[in-house]
């Protein structure tokens, strides 16, 4: 490999975020995610079940859908990114799919 190559690899390597427990998809998770509020950063709890999972290394992505007040919302979050505060895994689901798009309707 040429030096510029391993220069990202070590890059990507020291993004690597190893706090996190795994989480796979049918996963009921709570997390806390860092806002940022004009001048303030607060941290707002998220809780909700994992739909989706994509990509690998630092670009892995996970996809996270909740029923708030009636009305589905889901979020994407990077899944190494400095913004998750805090993630824990409430109940481990049991699914036979890649993606629960089905959750939608």
């Amino acid at each position: 490999m040429s030096a510029s190559s391993e220069k990202l690899k070590k890059i990507r390597e020291r993004q690597l975020r190893t706090d996190l427990p795994t989480i796979d998809v049918g996963d009921v998770i709570k997390m806390r995610v860092k806002v940022k509020e004009a001048d303030k950063i607060r941290v707002h709890p998220y809780e909700g079940t994992v739909i989706r999972k994509t990509g690998g290394d630092t670009g892995a992505t996970f996809t996270v859908r909740k029923v708030s007040f009636g009305e589905g919302v889901e979020r994407t979050f990077p899944a190494h990114s400095p913004l998750i505060d805090s993630l824990e895994v409430v109940s481990k689901g049991h699914v036979n799919r890649a993606k629960l798009y089905y959750l939608r309707e």
